[in-house]
C-alpha cells in the first residue's frame, strides 16, 4: 500500500516542480551560429531555454534545431541611442513577462543592453558571457565609450564568464569587473568543438570547389573583415604565390557589413582573383577544413576562435596571431605557429614552412587533435557551462 501511494504521487510532486528559466540573447543573427549546441545542452539539462536576437533566418533556423523558443528584437551592432533605448525597454518588458531565473548575453550592443535590462527586471543571475573586446581595435572617444560600455554590462551582471585566459586577464587589466567575478571555465571556449563532425578525413570537395587535387591549400574560416586580418592575408597569399606558383586560398566566409568592413575595391579583387576560391557563408565548414593543408587566421582580436579549434580537431595545423583570444587556441611550434598581426611577410613565411615540410605539418596535425580531445570536447565543455549555471541558481 505505502509503495503504491508513493508510486501514485511521483507525478504530482514532479508536475509542480518548477522548471529553471533560462534566456540567451545575442545581438545580430548570424552570431547565432556560435550557440551551436549550447542551446541544446541546456535545453537537455532540463532548463526551459529562450533565444533573444535580432530577426533573422539564421536565428530561427538555430532555435529550431536546438529545440528552443525565440523572441526577435532588432539590435544595432553600431552606437544608436533612440533604437538602443527601444531595444532595452523591449528586453525590459520581454524578461518581467518571462521572468528567467538567470539570463545569459553575449556581444557588446546584447552584453549591455541585456545585463542592464536583467538587472532592472530583478533576474536573480545574470551572466555577461565575455566573447571577445572590440575596444581592441577602437581608439579616441570611441574606445573610451566602448570601455564604460563593457564596465556597465560586468557591473550589472552577476558574473562575467571569459572564454579564454588572455581574454580575461586584459579584461581584467582594464578594469572591466574585479578578479572575483571574471571567470572561466576549463581551459576555456564556450562551445568546445564537435570531435565527430570535425575530425581528419578525405578531401570530398571534389572538382566543382575549384581546387586542383594537387594544389596546395591556404585556408580561412569566418567573417571576411578588417579585424580578421583579411587584408594583411590577401597581401600575404602573393608574397606565397611568388614562391609556390600553383597555391590556392580557400576563403570559407562572407563579406561581414560591419563596421571593419572590407574595402570595395578589396572584395571586388578577392572575387576577381583566379586563384582564390571565395565560398560565401556555408552552414556546415567541416568539409572545406579537410580540404586544407594550413589554416591562417591573421586576425586583431578574439575572445577565442572557433575556427582555429575546429581546424586542430581535423589535424590541420593553424598559423594565427598573439592577438588576444587567439594565442589561446594555439601551442606554440607543437600544433601550430603564432606571429604578431599586421605583417604579411610573417604571415606567408610561416605558411610556407609548413608548406614546405610535410612532415611537420602531420606532427603539428596529429598534436592538434590530441590537444582538441584532451581540452575542448564539446559535451565536456558545454556539461561545465550547464553545472556552473545549476550551481549558480543553487546558491544564495
Amino acid at each position: 500500500m505505502l509503495v503504491a501511494e508513493e508510486v501514485r504521487q511521483t507525478p504530482a510532486l514532479v508536475a509542480r516542480k518548477p522548471m529553471l528559466r533560462v534566456v540567451v540573447g545575442i545581438t545580430h543573427a548570424q552570431t547565432c551560429l556560435t550557440l551551436t549546441g549550447h542551446l541544446r545542452s541546456l535545453r537537455e539539462e532540463g532548463f526551459c531555454v529562450t533565444l533573444v536576437s535580432s530577426p533573422g533566418e539564421l536565428s530561427d533556423r538555430i532555435a529550431e534545431m536546438e529545440g528552443v523558443e525565440v523572441i526577435s528584437i532588432p539590435m544595432r551592432r553600431g552606437i544608436a541611442v533612440i533604437a538602443d533605448m527601444v531595444a532595452m525597454a523591449r528586453l525590459w518588458m520581454i524578461l518581467r513577462r518571462i521572468k528567467p531565473d538567470l539570463t545569459e548575453f553575449s556581444t557588446p550592443k546584447a552584453g549591455l543592453l541585456g545585463t542592464l535590462a536583467a538587472r532592472l527586471a530583478g533576474v536573480p543571475r545574470r551572466v555577461y558571457m565575455l566573447r571577445g573586446l572590440k575596444l581592441e581595435r577602437s581608439g579616441g572617444w570611441k574606445r573610451h565609450l566602448l570601455l564604460m560600455s563593457e564596465r556597465l554590462a560586468a557591473a550589472c551582471a552577476t558574473v562575467v564568464l571569459c572564454n579564454s585566459a588572455s581574454l580575461r586577464a586584459e579584461a581584467l587589466a582594464l578594469g572591466i569587473g574585479t578578479n572575483a567575478k571574471l571567470r572561466m571555465l576549463g581551459s576555456g571556449s564556450s562551445n568546445g568543438v564537435d570531435v565527430q563532425r570535425f575530425a581528419p578525413g578525405p578531401n570530398e570537395l571534389g572538382p566543382s570547389s575549384g581546387l586542383p587535387a594537387d594544389a596546395p591549400v591556404v585556408g580561412f574560416v569566418g567573417r571576411l573583415t578588417r579585424d580578421k586580418g583579411v587584408p594583411e592575408l590577401i597581401e600575404a597569399f602573393e608574397l606565397i604565390r611568388a614562391v609556390l606558383p600553383n597555391v590556392r586560398l580557400l576563403l570559407v566566409g562572407w563579406f561581414d557589413e560591419a563596421e571593419d568592413a572590407l574595402s570595395e575595391d578589396l572584395q571586388r579583387r578577392i572575387k576577381e582573383h583566379p586563384q582564390i576560391q571565395l565560398t560565401g557563408f556555408v552552414s556546415d565548414t567541416a568539409p572545406y577544413y579537410r580540404a586544407m593543408d594550413v589554416m591562417v587566421l591573421p586576425t586583431w582580436r578574439e575572445g577565442f576562435p572557433n575556427a582555429v579549434l575546429e581546424a586542430a580537431a581535423t589535424g590541420i595545423p593553424v598559423v594565427t596571431t598573439i592577438s588576444t583570444g587567439s594565442r589561446d587556441s594555439v601551442v606554440p611550434e607543437v600544433t601550430g605557429l603564432l606571429i604578431p598581426p599586421g605583417y604579411p611577410v610573417a604571415i606567408s613565411e610561416a605558411v610556407l614552412r609548413l608548406l614546405r615540410d610535410g612532415d611537420l605539418r602531420w606532427r603539428m596535425g596529429l598534436a592538434a587533435r590530441a590537444w582538441i580531445l584532451e581540452h575542448f570536447v564539446d559535451e565536456r565543455v558545454l556539461g561545465r557551462t550547464t553545472d556552473f549555471y545549476r550551481t549558480l541558481l543553487e546558491s544564495e
